[in-house]
């Protein structure tokens, strides 16, 4: 049984006109390239979803702004206001200067300029003396900025090592006061233990002395007391 006929009507449920919607595009689109090649024939097709997104086709041997001039001769329609002519006309202005800028350049490097007349060739040697004269400007300015910093560098590190040494010479000047009051105290103490061990030979040689021998606390006469 072959397929009943579909009504051609928009189709309420969203999901199902979403799916209706891919297949007849991709369809439209491959019958278009199908005729493109079969037919030889110049093809422009473009298609908007519900969404606003954009698809299309052409001919690959052309393009649709092609296609649209041929359409506007052939037709007689008007296709563009006086607001897209005037951004047309401002596109070819801008792709001329784009052109001429490119040929100048060209010649600034010394390409093509061998069709140059005497006139041409002074004025381009007259902008290439200006772009140097402004190129040793810019150098020398360069240079300047390099050595003030530089000097600047060379000022800061002078700075940092004047005060490492400041820094070492009170660690030094510390060192020294600690170190003379440690040899006063010890020659002190030196002389301290040095006295205590003086006083206990004496005594310890006293105690080892006869008795005949130790000094004895003085006494009266004898001889007088009778």
């Amino acid at each position: 049984m072959g397929r009943g006929k579909i009504e051609i009507k928009r189709i309420e449920n969203s999901s199902n006109r979403q799916v209706t919607y891919s297949k007849r595009r991709n369809g439209i689109m491959k019958k278009a390239k199908e005729i493109s090649v079969l037919c030889d024939a110049q093809v422009s097709v473009i298609i908007f979803a519900s969404s606003g997104k954009m698809h299309e086709f052409c001919t690959p041997s052309t393009t649709l702004v092609d296609m649209l001039d041929q359409y506007h001769k052939l037709s007689g329609k008007r296709l563009w206001d006086a607001k897209h002519e005037h951004l047309d006309n401002e596109i070819h202005r801008i792709k001329k200067e784009n052109d001429s800028m490119q040929i100048e350049l060209r010649h600034l490097k010394g390409e093509d300029i061998s069709t140059l007349n005497h006139k041409e060739l002074m004025v381009l040697e007259e902008a290439l003396e200006n772009g140097m004269s402004v190129l040793k400007s810019k150098q020398m300015e360069f240079v300047r900025m390099i050595r003030k910093h530089n000097e600047m560098i060379v000022e800061e590190n002078q700075n940092l090592q004047f005060k490492l040494r400041q820094l070492h010479l009170d660690g030094m000047d510390e060192n020294v006061l600690e170190t003379g009051q440690g040899v006063y105290d010890h020659h002190h103490h030196h002389h301290d233990h040095n006295a205590a061990v003086a006083a206990a030979g004496v005594a310890d040689y006293e105690a080892q002395m006869p008795f005949a021998f130790r000094v004895q606390p003085m006494q009266p006469n004898l001889q007088e007391r009778f």
